[in-house]
């Protein structure tokens, strides 16, 4: 294959990925965009292949990883995408790591430009693998994970090893390719960073450290691409470090907290009492007092959260949402952007339940109309629909975009408890005077209203 076709084909594979990016911002189209993105990768890999000397080592790699790769495709659940993403941008930033091992060891490192892409790419990508296993531990709810690391000075001796890793990356990049065994040293100290970096990471802001990690990947990748002289590579890896950014940027706008605050700071609120009065009014409902409601309202919305995730709730609550369609009610669906453990990670469970993709209301859209529903039925959700963070600056949510449930007529709260969410803070929303409290499993408390509302 000549280099001019090889070039030119590769630009082809790029304009897919970026035109699969556009189609993938909107849901009726983002299958087609995940299509296109994958004819863009499949066709990368074919004119890759086509430049190799070993045919056989290239193929045998191809078919471990789509073994690998449709194995866990097929068996993880949709409430567990979180750690599976966690997991594959890890995968990525080991295989940059890889490839930029591999180049110093067949000679491809002889000028400064190439070690200096080496370096950073063995930095990004041990960071990137390292801090997504941790990651994907906590989103696992693994024990060894559960607890953070502490050491005295700890923020001194982060410092330090940032400090000599860099020196080290600079020694790679100037001196002599003698000097490439730096580069083991270079990886074990962004390994190091990478778990204390992300070990103290509360789970509240994993959706964010997602994003971030995403982002780490493509960065890998892209400084890969400059190392082996790959130019869809050097695209690819440019177009996710960008999309992981601006996700990056737009959850932290939406949790009005910055970034150095989620890798430096908590969300970790008072300790939480029952006994401080904000649930003294609490009002407790029955499934069958929630279907006398649903019957008498023209209008109902779900604004499903992670416990309706971890409940498997999506079929329950589509199933009520055909009752109550079938009686001429409108049933919308209101998302929070970091409802969940992931960005999307709502749309995807319900989409999962076939919910149609025009009933899913982004929060900007439905917040302007809550004065408007007669019944909004909260699912597993706590945080993303606290009106502390409206009503104080100073909270740990203060400030955050919530769902204005607390504006409908009447707010019906499936949950467990009364458990804080993952900022470990009160919810008022429980017992103001037009909350009812429905306690149970998510799934069991929607079908039991199912039942009842069929019955009636």
């Amino acid at each position: 294959m000549t280099t001019a076709l090889t070039q030119s084909l590769y630009v082809v594979a790029a304009v897919l990925f970026i035109v699969g990016l556009k189609r993938m911002s909107h849901p009726r189209t983002a299958l087609q965009g995940n299509l296109l993105g994958v004819a863009g990768m499949t066709l990368a890999i074919v004119v890759a292949l086509f430049q190799q000397d070993d045919y056989w080592s290239v193929a045998i790699g191809l078919l471990i990883g789509a073994i690998v790769g449709i194995g866990i495709a097929t068996r993880v659940k949709l409430t567990d995408m979180p750690q599976m993403v966690a997991l594959f941008n890890g995968f990525g930033g080991a295989a940059s790591v890889l490839v930029a091992a591999a180049a110093l060891l067949h000679g491809k490192a002889e000028t400064v430009d190439s070690r200096t892409a080496i370096g950073v790419a063995g930095i990004i990508g041990a960071i990137t693998f390292w801090g997504s296993l941790v990651a994907f531990g906590k989103l696992q709810e693994l024990e060894l994970f559960k607890q953070p690391i502490e050491f005295p000075h700890k923020q001194l001796a982060n410092v330090i090893t940032a400090v000599a890793m860099l020196v080290l990356a600079i020694l790679l990049a100037v001196l002599d390719p003698f000097w490439g065994w730096v580069f083991v040293p270079i990886v074990l100290l962004a390994s190091v960073i990478g778990v204390l970096i992300v070990n103290p990471i509360g789970e509240a802001d994993m959706p964010v450290v997602i994003a971030l990690l995403n982002s780490y990947s493509g960065l890998a990748a892209a400084a890969t691409g400059f190392v082996i002289t790959n130019h869809v590579l050097v695209i690819g890896g440019s177009l996710v470090g960008a999309a992981g950014i601006i996700l990056t940027r737009l959850m932290c706008k939406t949790m009005n907290r910055s970034l150095t605050n989620v890798l430096f700071g908590s969300m970790d609120g008072k300790e939480y009492s029952t006994e401080d009065g904000i649930y003294d009014n609490l009002q407790i409902t029955t499934a069958e007092n929630v279907a006398l409601m649903l019957e008498a309202a023209q209008r109902v919305v779900f604004v499903p959260g992670y416990g309706m995730a971890v409940a498997q709730a999506q079929h329950a609550a589509r199933n009520l949402a055909k009752l109550l369609e079938a009686q001429q009610i409108t049933v919308e669906y209101a998302i929070h952007p970091v409802a969940g453990r992931m960005h999307g990670h709502m749309n995807v469970l319900l989409a999962e339940a076939d919910v149609p993709y025009d009933q899913l209301i982004e929060m900007d859209r439905i917040n302007p109309m809550m004065d408007n529903v007669d019944v909004a039925i909260v699912l597993g959700a706590n945080d993303v629909v606290n009106p502390v963070a409206r009503t104080d600056p100073h909270s740990p949510i203060g400030g955050m975009s919530i769902i204005d449930v607390d504006k409908a007529r009447i707010v019906i709260v499936i949950k467990r408890s009364l458990s804080p969410g993952f900022a470990n803070i009160p919810n008022p929303l429980f017992a103001e005077p037009n909350t009812w409290m429905l306690f149970g499993d998510a799934e069991q408390a929607v079908l039991d209203i199912t039942t009842a509302f069929s019955d009636a």
